[in-house]
């Protein structure tokens, strides 16, 4: 499993939001359920905005529920309520019908039929996707960073998927669209990052690839 670019890594990690499918799927199908919670989405922007500062390693989605209650002006009980509502079994359906990124499933299950676990991580329930595009049974390890306790770009949840793939972060490329919160967020882990960028560019910052097609990353991890 040695490459030319990473050196020696043993499994490759996934964003899953704007990694997996690409952002504007989602959003497309948004306006009339962000319209009629606007509010509510403007607080939740806030909340999570303000989470992501804090290293909170008990219960984040307690946390999560009494910011929102204190931004609404509401129960703890009711806030837990309406995010559930509003935001996870809210969104959930608006998955049903997006596809993922052209060659991504197909790229992750070459990974994973040379050798290399596979790892999806990601800031909302992966549960909320569904069957995942039928990539659940390629994967070795499937998390959510608020189960972790503590939202990218903290590293706290990739130290956790580290440890739950039985490898060191240094044997781990993590592939993201983010910079900040999944190149930097992998790398301040340890981890080698590759940067999908949906368009070329040739700005890399601190990560060790930056990628628009799925194809160009499958060629430089298998190295052909």
């Amino acid at each position: 499993m040695n490459t030319r670019k990473f050196g020696e890594i043993k499994a490759v990690a996934f964003d899953i939001d704007g990694t997996i499918y690409e952002t504007w799927k989602l959003n497309i199908r948004l306006p009339i359920h962000f319209l009629s919670h606007l509010n509510f989405f403007s607080k939740y922007n806030k909340a999570r905005k303000d989470l992501r500062r804090m290293e909170i390693t008990e219960n984040f989605l307690s946390e999560q529920i009494k910011y929102m209650a204190k931004a609404l002006h509401i129960s703890e009980e009711k806030a837990g309520a309406e995010l559930d509502r509003i935001v996870y079994s809210g969104l959930k359906p608006r998955f049903e019908k997006i596809t993922p990124c052209k060659d991504a499933v197909e790229t992750i299950k070459a990974f994973k039929e040379a050798g290399f676990k596979i790892a999806l991580l990601s800031d909302f329930p992966p549960e909320q996707k569904g069957e995942l595009w039928g990539l659940k049974p390629y994967c070795d390890v499937i998390l959510g960073t608020e189960a972790c306790g503590a939202l990218k770009p903290s590293d706290i949840p990739f130290r956790k998927m580290a440890e739950d793939l039985g490898v060191e972060p240094s044997e781990i490329l993590y592939v993201g669209n983010s910079y900040r919160y999944d190149v930097l967020g992998s790398k301040n882990a340890g981890m080698k990052a590759a940067w999908f960028t949906g368009k070329k560019t040739d700005k890399t910052g601190m990560a060790d690839l930056v990628f628009s097609r799925y194809k160009d990353l499958q060629a430089a991890v298998l190295d052909k």
